[in-house]
């Protein structure tokens, strides 16, 4: 389909193509766009359904938003990836043996897709964690941003930042 793959193509070029950061201060400041989001009859009909913009725009949803679209793109390549590097002839020769596409699917492509698709993902866990330390930016408590509280009061800087980084280390090392 021409117009869905149009759409799927620009959702990769935009939330590849631009910073994470970027993308989490463009979220978390959307309700100074649109401070009011609802679903409007056309020619200035009344509001069916709506809600203010900073309500449901939390720091904690923006947080969610902004890191899913980003990765969703990623993940995306990556399946796209995998499932291109299994030859189509595994797929003739699964309907030669009279499985429906689904099955074929099912059994002969998705695991040889599998094997190729798990180890990006995992490092795509392992980045995306690290990039969470983003959303102290946007003033979401994190881990960098509880020690960022902490080292402007005491003035311990080197230290906490020394911690958050053995802390970072442990998960992703158990992530690994």
């Amino acid at each position: 389909n021409k117009v869905l793959s149009t759409c799927a193509n620009a959702y990769l070029w935009f939330f590849r193509g631009t910073p994470l950061l970027i993308q989490l201060i463009f979220w978390f400041n959307l309700a100074a766009l649109y401070p009011r989001i609802g679903l409007v009859l056309p020619f200035g009909g009344p509001e069916i359904f709506g809600f203010e913009s900073n309500t449901v725009l939390t720091v904690w949803v923006v947080a969610l938003l902004g890191l899913s679209l980003n990765e969703a793109a990623y993940m995306a390549e990556i399946i796209r990836g995998g499932l291109l590097a299994v030859s189509p002839q595994q797929t003739e020769a699964a309907r030669a043996l009279g499985m429906s596409q689904f099955l074929a699917f099912r059994r002969i492509i998705l695991p040889q897709a599998l094997r190729v698709i798990v180890p990006p993902t995992g490092n795509q866990v392992i980045g995306m964690l690290k990039y969470s330390t983003l959303v102290s930016i946007i003033a979401l408590p994190d881990l960098l941003y509880s020690a960022q509280l902490i080292y402007s009061q005491n003035f311990q800087t080197i230290p906490l930042l020394i911690v958050v980084s053995l802390w970072y280390l442990l998960c992703t090392t158990i992530l690994t």
